[in-house]
């Protein structure tokens, strides 16, 4: 099968390429490598794919129109999975037009070329954000999602509007993942894992927001990597007795899919920040602040239709996660100028 995975030097995009090529696919992996992250971090990804057979890779934008239909009519990929966005919630009240560049317009082109080159299936990243600050818990696909509290969020919600016009409108399978808290080897620098570490061995003080009273659905990524796998393997296909009113939200008459990908369980901030101490044997310095305006309180994950349809749930459970994480942290700075990435 040849897929072209799109942000193939991103957090995500990296582990599912990874996946992919072990298996025996043909990838090929495009991403601006825009410096919102360090671009040190997002080329060592690459280099753990480019030597490897089967794949390829194009510096390329999603927003750029022409490029995007260029890559599809030569390609002529058999699926695509759709990793590239602006991420990030704080970012998006900074820059809110990088959002609609990347998330909306690049959504678009990536829809235009799946529509005009017959792809099998688009499986896409939406994001736990849509849930907002829904006081329902665990969120399931079938709960209400009109009251984002971020752009980013926002632009989320509207890739999975666009993917069932899609699917509607010209027959395209597409399923979108609402993913939970990705934490793991290769992470993100902004992310919490990444800068709560980077701090507690540096003795800098480490900002708790709401004062640690949040939860999350913190999931570790070898387990995003196999479900977004077994998503793409399985083409989304309309449900033919869907009735919208029964809540089956994630769901269409329309071959299209909405689910959630993350832990079952959902854990407190302080209990997540423990586990880094004990795998670091190091304690952090902690600095108490208020909620930050785009923020949610809680992020759990119902895990009950992705387990019934494709048999999968996480097995990693935090303690383990974090472990690999500090080992890889560790080993990645060593190797750094100074010891330090950023």
């Amino acid at each position: 099968m040849k897929v072209l995975v799109t942000g193939a030097a991103g957090f995500i995009g990296m582990h599912v390429a990874n996946k992919l090529l072990a298996r025996g696919d043909v990838v090929l992996g495009i991403d601006n490598l825009n410096d919102y992250n360090d671009p040190k971090l997002k080329h060592a990804r690459l280099a753990q794919l480019t030597t490897q057979v089967g794949f390829k890779f194009k510096r390329m934008d999603i927003a750029d129109r022409v490029a995007m239909a260029s890559l599809f009519e030569a390609e002529q990929f058999d699926c695509v999975v759709h990793l590239a966005a602006q991420a990030g919630v704080n970012y998006s009240l900074q820059n809110p037009h990088a959002y609609v560049d990347s998330n909306l317009v690049g959504f678009v082109n990536v829809l235009e070329g799946c529509r005009h080159h017959a792809i099998q299936h688009l499986v896409y990243a939406s994001s736990s954000s849509v849930y907002g600050n829904n006081t329902k818990v665990p969120s399931s696909e079938g709960d209400p999602v009109d009251h984002p509290i971020s752009l980013y969020a926002a632009t989320k919600k509207a890739n999975e509007l666009m993917a069932h016009s899609y699917s509607h409108l010209y027959g395209l399978p597409t399923t979108g993942l609402r993913y939970f808290t990705v934490y793991g080897p290769w992470g993100r620098p902004d992310m919490a894992p990444w800068l709560f570490t980077k701090a507690i061995l540096e003795g800098h003080t480490i900002n708790v927001f709401n004062y640690g009273k949040m939860q999350r659905s913190f999931t570790y990524i070898d387990d995003i990597a196999e479900g977004t796998l077994r998503v793409l393997d399985c083409v989304a296909k309309p449900n033919l007795v869907f009735e919208a009113h029964a809540l089956d939200l994630g769901g269409s008459q329309a071959p299209f899919k909405v689910y959630n990908i993350g832990n079952h369980t959902s854990i407190e901030l302080m209990s997540f920040i423990q586990a880094i101490e004990k795998a670091l044997g190091q304690k952090a310095v902690k600095n108490y602040l208020p909620m930050r305006a785009g923020d949610v309180l809680a992020t759990h994950a119902d895990m009950t239709a992705l387990n019934a349809d494709k048999g999968f749930e996480p097995k990693t459970d935090l303690t383990q996660g974090i472990a690999k994480w500090v080992d890889w942290y560790r080993g990645y700075t060593a190797h750094q100028p100074s010891g330090n990435p950023l």
